[in-house]
């Protein structure tokens, strides 16, 4: 299907200007021209500018990371790095400023009991970027063992919680893959919204709502049980 300018302000939300300008900066291709000032826009577009928008407001990206991604936006979901950073990085919740160790350097910084910190990793409760790459998200995951040893109650919850990631993260994907299948020049940049809305939309609420009900029901079973 074909687009005036008009039309692709319309449908996307995003100004003449800004359109314009992404075309200038390569992110979009160049419209069609019918006559010198005749130009019409295709659903390639208006999908390239639907990612566009929803790469920038939800994950913050630059038109640097974008461009690299739509360059190769025709290679699958799997196989394209460039694709999947933005997702990469968010998923390792680790914030852009955060300061990395070596292994050596975190025990000897946060003062670290090794035997801890190996029957951590050993356990899969420590999961670090990589072998020698560590943050204070692992400090914080060490200091609430430690509470739960100070109280003398078993963490094996955590380690429940290890399987059952584990578990979801195979779930995922699953989705992954059903999404790459699934994949369309007309339906690239819904794949993505699905993807990422599944991953730090969906998720959260699901977990936060079934916790959210089961402590519910054991107040209400606590004072049902006190009457």
């Amino acid at each position: 299907m074909q687009y005036k300018m008009s039309e692709l302000v319309a449908r996307t939300d995003i100004p003449k200007s800004t359109i314009l300008y992404y075309i200038k900066e390569g992110l979009l291709p160049e419209a069609q021209k019918l006559k010198s000032n005749v130009h019409r826009y295709s659903d390639e577009h208006l999908e390239m500018i639907k990612y566009i928008k929803y790469m920038k407001q939800e994950l913050g990206s630059t038109n640097e990371q974008i461009k690299t991604a739509l360059e190769n936006k025709n290679q699958s979901l799997s196989s394209s790095f460039s694709m999947l950073a933005p997702l990469m990085q968010t998923l390792s919740a680790i914030p852009a400023e955060a300061k990395h160790y070596t292994k050596q350097e975190f025990v000897e910084h946060y003062d670290i009991d090794i035997e801890i910190l190996e029957q951590l990793l050993s356990d899969g409760i420590l999961v670090p970027i990589s072998d020698d790459d560590f943050t204070n998200k692992e400090a914080s995951i060490i200091r609430l063992i430690e509470d739960f040893k100070e109280v003398g109650v078993d963490y094996s919850i955590i380690k429940k919680y290890v399987y059952h990631a584990k578990e979801l993260a195979q779930l995922e994907q699953e989705i992954q893959a059903g999404l790459c299948s699934a994949r369309s020049e007309e339906n690239f940049s819904t794949l993505w919204k699905i993807m990422f809305e599944t991953l730090f939309n969906a998720k959260e609420y699901l977990f936060s709502r079934y916790t959210y009900k089961a402590i519910l029901q054991t107040l209400k079973d606590e004072l049902k049980s006190s009457n």
